[in-house]
C-alpha cells in the first residue's frame, strides 16, 4: 500500500487514513520498519545488495550528503566491501570522484550496477555507485558499515549535480511517490553501544505505526541539504532572545549523518550559558559543554531531572505560524559505556558549529521525520520508540503565531557599508586568483594538486568529522 501524505492534521494516528493500492506490490511499508541498526554516535545503517550475484553491505543513512558510496577495496577497518570483480552486471563510467571533509576524505571510481533492499521497496534497480578505492579517517574502528547512502539533492552530488542520485534513482525506476521518513530509535541509550538500536527507513512513504499524534511540516527553503528555518530556541520555557538570523546563519538543516545538534557559534555559547543558568548543578567543567570531557554519577543516579527542557520553534506551512519540537534531556545528556563497576558517564549532544545549524540525530532520535521532497517540506511527529524508562522525551506542540520574529529569518541581505567590504575582498580575491593561475602555469603537471574547489565538502556538519569516536 502507499500512504498519500496529506496536510498537516490529517495524518493523525488513528483517523481514517486514505490508502492506495499498489498494482506493481513496490511497496510494503511494514516490511521497512525495523530495517535500520546503529546508535546516534555511528549511525544507522540499512542493508543493500548490490551487483549480480548479490553482495550483502551495509550502507550508512545520511541526509547530509547526495553520494551513494561504497567500500570497493579491502580497509583495516571494514568487515567487507563491495568486489565489482565478482559483479557480472557492474560498469564503471570511468569518472573519478573525490569528497574530502575536514577531517578525512575518500576517492573512488563512479560506475552503475543493480541493487536490491531486502527490507526495502520491491525489485532490482540500476543505481549510480563510487567505488571507494582510497579513504582517509573515513572508515573508523568499530563501525559496522560499508558505505554511504546520501539522501539528499543532486545539488549536493559529487563530481556534479548531474550525477542522479541514489533515491531520485529509485522514484524514476520504480515509480514510488517522491517521500521518504525515517525513525531511529537510541533514545536513552548507549551512543557508543553494540550498534543494534533499531530504526526504521520507509521508502515511498509514511508508515502510521511509527508516529503518535500529528504530522507538523515545515517548508524546505533550498534544495541542496534539506534547509529549514528556524524561529528560535527555549531553555527552560525561556526563549534565548536572540535574532532570529543567528539561528540560520548560514543555513539550518536536518542531517541523521550528524551525530549533534550542531549550533553556531553565538547560539552554543548563550544555550550553553542558559542551561548552566537552569540546570541544578552549581559547578560544572567547562570541558563538558565542548565535549572534551564526561560527566560521571553513580549508575543508581538518573543526572537527567538536573537538567532542562530544550525547544526549537519551526516555521509552519502557513508562515505566519510556527511549531515547536521539544527534546528533554534524556536526548541531550546522553550515556556512554559505563567506565567501571558503578559509575555511568555521559556526554554532552549539542556542539558548535562554525557554519550552519544542524539538527542531527540527537533531536531525530526523538521524532518520526518525513522528507517530502514532491511538496518540498519536511515533517515531524512524535516518535513511539522515543521513551526512557516508558517516559516519552520528546515533545510537538502548536500552532504559535510568529508575529515576534521576523518575516525571514534566511535574509541574507547586507547594508551598504558591508557591499562595499564584500567588493574590496572580491577584488583581493580576484587578484590572488590570477596569481595562483599565473603559478600553477609555471608548475609541471605533475606537482600539481589532485583535488578541485568542486570536490571539497566545506560543510562541518558531516558524520565523518563529528562522528563519536
Amino acid at each position: 500500500v502507499v500512504l498519500r501524505p496529506g496536510s498537516r492534521g490529517a495524518l493523525s494516528s488513528g483517523s481514517g487514513l486514505a490508502l492506495a493500492s499498489d498494482p506493481g506490490g513496490t511497496l510494503n511499508f511494514l516490511a521497512m520498519v525495523e530495517n535500520l541498526q546503529g546508535d546516534s554516535g555511528r549511525g544507522y545503517y540499512l542493508e543493500i545488495l548490490i551487483g549480480t550475484p548479490p553482495q550483502a553491505l551495509n550502507i550508512l543513512v545520511d541526509t547530509g550528503s547526495s553520494n551513494f558510496a561504497v567500500a570497493g577495496v579491502p580497509d583495516p577497518d571494514v568487515t567487507t566491501y563491495f568486489n565489482t570483480e565478482l559483479s557480472s552486471t557492474y560498469k564503471s563510467q570511468g569518472t573519478d570522484v573525490t569528497v574530502k571533509y575536514s577531517q578525512g576524505s575518500w576517492t573512488g571510481l563512479l560506475g552503475t550496477d543493480v541493487i536490491t533492499i531486502p527490507k526495502g521497496i520491491y525489485g532490482s534497480y540500476t543505481i549510480n555507485i563510487a567505488i571507494i578505492l582510497e579513504s582517509e579517517n573515513f572508515f573508523l574502528p568499530g563501525v559496522k558499515w560499508q558505505g554511504i547512502l546520501g539522501l539528499a539533492y543532486n545539488a549536493l552530488a559529487k563530481p556534479s549535480s548531474s550525477v542522479e542520485t541514489f533515491f531520485d534513482s529509485l522514484v524514476r525506476q520504480a515509480k514510488i511517490p517522491n517521500i521518504f521518513s525515517l525513525q531511529m530509535c537510541g533514545a536513552g541509550l548507549p551512543v557508543s553501544g553494540n550498534g543494534t538500536n533499531g530504526g526504521s527507513l520507509v521508502l515511498g512513504g509514511i508508515e502510521p505505526s511509527l508516529y503518535k499524534g500529528d504530522i507538523w511540516y515545515t517548508p524546505i527553503k533550498e534544495e541542496w541539504y534539506y534547509q529549514v528555518e528556524i524561529l528560535k530556541l527555549e531553555v527552560g520555557g525561556q526563549n534565548l532572545e536572540l535574532d532570529c538570523r543567528e539561528y540560520n546563519a548560514d543555513k539550518a538543516i536536518v542531517d541523521s549523518g550528524t551525530t549533534l545538534l550542531r549550533l553556531p557559534q553565538k547560539v552554543f555559547i548563550a544555550l550553553v550559558q542558559a542551561i548552566a543558568r537552569t540546570s541544578l548543578i552549581q559547578e560544572f567543567s567547562s570541558g563538558f559543554w565542548t565535549g572534551s570531557q564526561l560527566a560521571c554519577w553513580d549508575k543508581t543516579e538518573r543526572p537527567w531531572s538536573l537538567f532542562p527542557k530544550l525547544s526549537i520553534y519551526l516555521r509552519d506551512e502557513n508562515s505566519s505560524r510556527s511549531f515547536r519540537i521539544s527534546i528533554l534531556p534524556q536526548l541531550y545528556i546522553q550515556p556512554i559505556l559505563g567506565l567501571g563497576e558503578n559509575l555511568q558517564c555521559y556526554r554532552f549532544g549539542i556542539s558548535s558549529s562554525s557554519n550552519a545549524l544542524v539538527i542531527g540525530a540527537t533531536v531525530m532520535e526523538g521524532f518520526y521525520v518525513i522528507f517530502d521532497r514532491a511538496q518540498r517540506r519536511v515533517g515531524f511527529a512524535v516518535s513511539p520508540c522515543a521513551e526512557v524508562d516508558g517516559s516519552p522525551v520528546s515533545e510537538i506542540e502548536g500552532p504559535f503565531t510568529t508575529a515576534d520574529v521576523a518575516s525571514n529569518c534566511v535574509d541574507s541581505s547586507v547594508s551598504f557599508n558591508e557591499l562595499w567590504i564584500v567588493s574590496y575582498a572580491l577584488m583581493s580575491m580576484c587578484g590572488i586568483i590570477l596569481l595562483v593561475l599565473i603559478i600553477r602555469l609555471l608548475i609541471p603537471p605533475r606537482c600539481q594538486h589532485g583535488y578541485t574547489d568542486n570536490d571539497v565538502v566545506n560543510d562541518e556538519s558531516s558524520l565523518v568529522r563529528h562522528r563519536w569516536k
